[in-house]
Formats: C-alpha cells, structure tokens, sequence
C-alpha cells in the first residue's frame, strides 16, 4: 500500500531487511501501531532479496543468523542459502502481521529535518512525503554496487553484470566468462559458475584466506529432534552464542595462526604449484573479510579454469586485457568487486540541524553514537550503522533495536519533541573505539578498503565482543547521553 502523506507517522522505517523487520515487530511487541516501512524494493529481506547470484549464502550458522523471537527449527543445513534465508524472512513478516505496515516500491531518496516543527520529512522516488517524528534507517550496507574503475568498461559489447544484480534470464552454459573479484562473492560463485561455464578466469587482485565450512545438510534425525524439542534448538543457539559473541575478534595470536594454517591446508589441494602460491595471501587472517567455502580451492584444479593475477589495464569490446598484453576473449563478465560498505545511512541525502547534509558530517569518515545516532541529526536511528560489524548482524541489530525501543518508551515517558546525541559524547565515544580498533593488529596495514574510509579511518568493524555490545546498549538511562526538547504545548 502508499504511505499515508497526510499522517505524521510516530516513526517511518527506511527498510524492510532485517532490520526493518525486527523494528517492525519490536514496535508492535510495544503497543505501538503508527509506524511506516518503507521498501524500495518490490518485497521484502533486504540484501537477501536483492542478492541471488549462484552460490549466495550466509557465513553465520542459520540458528544464530536468525531472530531469538523466531527460532527456526528445520534450517535445512548449518549455513543456509539465500532461497532458504529469503523464505524465512516472509515467514516471519506473515507471522507477526507486518504486511499492513509495508509501503513497497518505494524508495527514499532524502530525508529533511524540520526543527521547528520536530518531524522528519522524508521524500520519495514518486516525489511524495512522508512526514514522521522519528526515522529509524535500515538500508543496509549492501545497497550500493560497487565497480572497479577500468577503462573501457563501457565499451563491452557482451553481456556484463554485477555479481548483486544477478540477471535472472542469463544462462552461463558454455559460456567463457570472465570473473572480476576475488572476495566474498567471488569465492561463493566461482564454483558454481564454474560447474556450466566451458572457460572461466578469475581475475584476483590480491588473494585471500578462505577457511572451510562445516556444512552438511542436518540429517532427518537432526531435523526431527529440532522440530521436536525447542530447547534442542535454543542450546544450539546459545553454543553459536559462545562461538560468535564471547571473544573480541582476532585477538588471540594462536588461534589466528591456527586459522592461517588451516586456509593453508585448504590451499594444498590446488594442484599447480604456481597457481597455489598466487592463491596464499601475504596478509594476515583478518586482515580482509573473513571468508568460507568447501569448493573454491578445488575450483581452481578444473582444466577450464584459469587463476589471473596480472593486473586488468582494460575492457574490449571482446573481452579483457591484462598489464602483460594478453587479451582473453570472454562471452560475459561478472563483476564480483563488492559494495559501497562505508556509506552507511549517508545513502540517502538526510540533512539535519542547521542543513548540515549527513554525506558532509561524515566527510572524514561515517561516525556515530554505538553505530546508532550521529550529532545534529534528531530522532534519527540507525540500524548497522557505522562500527556495528560483528559475529551475526541478527544479533548486534536486535541489540539495537532494543535501545532504540527503550529509547522511544523514555521519550514517550518523558514528552520529548526530540533527542540528539550530545558532540561530546558522540566525540568520545569514537576516540576511545578508533583507540580500540588499534589494538587490533590484523586490521592494521590498511588492508581492507572493506573496513576503511580514505582518511584512513576503520568505519565498518566492532573491535569488542558481541556480548559487550549488547551490555553497552542496555544502557538503563539513555537520554543521559543526549541534548532533549520537550514538546512546547507540555
């Protein structure tokens, strides 16, 4: 259905991912109905949905990368593809009636506080408005494709695509494909693509540690004691718990090794001694996205496909040319090159106090109060916002969404027009997290553009535990941490 542009919402939701769905039900846990999610897509789950090139699925086991009020019991195996994660999605938007709240197809594209009048003015793709007295963003940090900056990319004249915007009428079968990228999706597609393609080349800039996972699909016993007994499956969880949440990442000197040489045993399945010393990294595990996958390394012992490491000087119109001259002739190129992760909320143009437009405020680099609010932006809530990357995003997310409810509750108790998070507090809170980020010596060395903004700032990572995440945003008082307006008519 449309917004209601007549109606100030008590809250507008820029986002039916995750987040989106978590606030939605949180909200509706709490009594409140007058609220807005608004999708650009035409469905809902968010990076999910968008997302469906061969091989996508998630590195969190399903029984963590899932919401702890909607246990699934029969995940059909440890670590579940998109088709599954997408499902389980809707069920859960059906489950707790959130569907009356969704504006689908429809897109914000900015967002304009009015401080007079305390209210968001969001505008829309259609150019409508939607008026609401606190924001709660959720676009993710996959929204945004990111391509590499080749010359002549422009210029090809078969078919090309990024690996997020997966055409669904293409077929691969006997194609020669070339495959740009050697991250995360990448190391999940390359397989895949591989298994119809008759030549393939992965181009790979930089090479990087891919560990396996332990993920054979739950045998029918499995399934039928999860189905059968909820505290089989709540056990599980709190075991993934400890295994995700407990420690700070990549703080422990053995563990890392023993990671290094576990990717390394994975790496000697590749048979070709050359093309096994491209593929191990100079860099530390860490250092870039941790990745997973049981078939890449194999992929590369396949006749038809090619590992190419010189660097891309150019696209043709046939194909792509490397630094040494050699041109490959290719059908379709695939650009696996990632997403614009530090962007944040600063996707859409919101401008705060003063016009002071989100973009510009974190022209240094993205900075909030725990990843949540951001200075001179009232009522503005913000979910996987910046440094909140950690373990299962399902988690950090419910965290805080838990703070934002608690916070909206104060602000109804208390008969608040507005809150903003005070400078000070805000400025602290980044000096003593960038210290902390130090401290974590294999994001240091620059590495990672997945992590860091050009200033040299680390935007993207938590350097603590999930559990101390969730101790901070527990906060009992809030509203200590923030400048507050109380409605004038009180």
């Amino acid at each position: 259905m449309p917004p209601d542009t007549a109606h100030t919402y008590r809250a507008a939701v820029i986002g039916a991912g995750p987040g989106g769905i978590i606030t939605a039900v949180r909200l509706r846990q709490a009594g409140i109905e007058d609220f807005v999610v608004l999708e650009r897509a035409g469905g809902v789950g968010g990076t999910w949905r968008r997302n469906r090139y061969l091989g996508l699925a998630c590195d969190i086991a399903s029984h963590f990368y899932s919401f702890s009020f909607a246990p699934k019991p029969d995940w059909s195996r440890p670590f579940a593809g998109q088709a599954e994660i997408l499902a389980y999605l809707e069920d859960v938007v059906s489950t707790f009636d959130l569907r009356r709240h969704l504006c689908l197809d429809t897109s914000v594209e900015a967002a304009r506080w009015d401080h007079e009048a305390a209210l968001w003015h969001l505008t829309t793709d259609t150019g409508e408005t939607v008026t609401a007295q606190a924001v709660v963003a959720s676009p993710g940090m996959f929204g945004e494709l990111r391509y590499p900056d080749i010359e002549g990319r422009d210029r090809f004249a078969g078919t090309s695509f990024h690996a997020g915007d997966w055409p669904a009428d293409h077929s691969l079968a006997g194609e020669r494909v070339a495959v740009i990228g050697s991250a995360a999706s990448a190391v999940q597609l390359l397989p895949e693509v591989a298994k119809v393609a008759g030549r393939v080349h992965l181009f790979q800039r930089s090479p990087n540690w891919v560990l396996p996972k332990e993920d054979k699909p739950f045998a029918v016993e499995q399934l039928e004691q999860f189905r059968s007994s909820p505290d089989s499956v709540a056990a599980l969880r709190e075991e993934l718990f400890h295994r995700y949440a407990d420690d700070p990442p990549f703080t422990k000197p053995e563990e890392n090794a023993e990671r290094e040489r576990l990717g390394a045993a994975c790496i000697a399945v590749v048979e070709d001694p050359d093309v096994r010393a491209r593929l191990t990294p100079k860099d530390p595990w860490g250092c870039h996205r941790p990745l997973f996958s049981n078939d890449y390394y194999p992929t590369f012992n396949l006749p038809h496909v090619e590992l190419v490491t010189d660097p891309i000087i150019a696209i043709t119109p046939s194909g792509v040319r490397t630094v040494d001259g050699t041109e490959r002739a290719v059908d379709t190129i695939i650009y696996a090159t990632g997403y614009e992760t530090t962007k944040f909320a600063s996707v859409i143009d919101f401008v705060g106090r003063d016009g002071v437009h989100l973009r510009d405020a974190w022209a240094d680099g993205a900075q909030a109060h725990m990843g949540i609010t951001t200075s001179g932006f009232p009522n503005l809530l913000m979910l996987y916002g910046p440094n909140t990357n950690a373990g299962s995003i399902m988690y950090m997310i419910e965290c805080q969404v838990d703070y934002i409810l608690r916070t909206l509750h104060h602000m109804e108790r208390d008969h608040l027009a507005w809150i903003d998070v005070r400078p000070d507090v805000m400025a602290a809170y980044n000096v003593q997290l960038q210290s902390d980020i130090e401290n974590v010596q294999a994001w240091q060395g620059g590495c990672s553009t997945y992590y860091r903004v050009p200033s040299g700032r680390i935007v993207t990572q938590w350097p603590h535990s999930m559990a101390r995440y969730r101790s901070l945003t527990d906060n009992p008082r809030p509203l200590d941490d923030y400048e507050t307006h109380a409605h004038a008519h009180r």
